[in-house]
């Protein structure tokens, strides 16, 4: 992946090991729901920036955390569909398609977040 150092995301997610990366990260969607949220759009794949925003929930203490994870999470989709989409109407329904799944961890990714963690707002 060529524009993988481009990707925002904390030091500590690049240091992971792959078996420490496997434990924390699985792609798009809440584990073990890869059969129901594909890890791509429009076949381009977002599974690092999806990794990296499961790494910062993993790490995240507070509903700031949660925020920038999100929006994190976000930046880097538009990056990797910057970079790898030639076709205008394409990168459109990705871009679209991008802004839904932010949508979705904005507002329903508390759970997920805040799971086996006490909030410190």
């Amino acid at each position: 992946m060529k524009y993988a150092k481009l990707l925002k995301a904390p030091d500590a997610y690049w240091a992971l090991d792959k078996k420490a990366k496997k434990e924390i990260c699985n792609g798009v969607g809440p584990r073990n729901w890869g059969w129901a949220i594909p890890d791509t759009i429009w076949g381009l794949s977002m599974t690092e920036a999806a990794d990296i925003h499961d790494f910062m929930y993993h790490v995240g203490k507070t509903l700031e955390d949660k925020e920038l994870a999100d929006t994190v999470f976000l930046d880097n989709m538009t990056l990797i569909i910057e970079q790898e989409t030639w076709f205008e109407w394409v990168k459109a329904l990705r871009l679209h398609r991008a802004e839904l799944m932010y949508d979705a961890v904005d507002e329903f990714g508390e759970s997920a977040f805040f799971a086996n963690k006490e909030e410190q707002v």
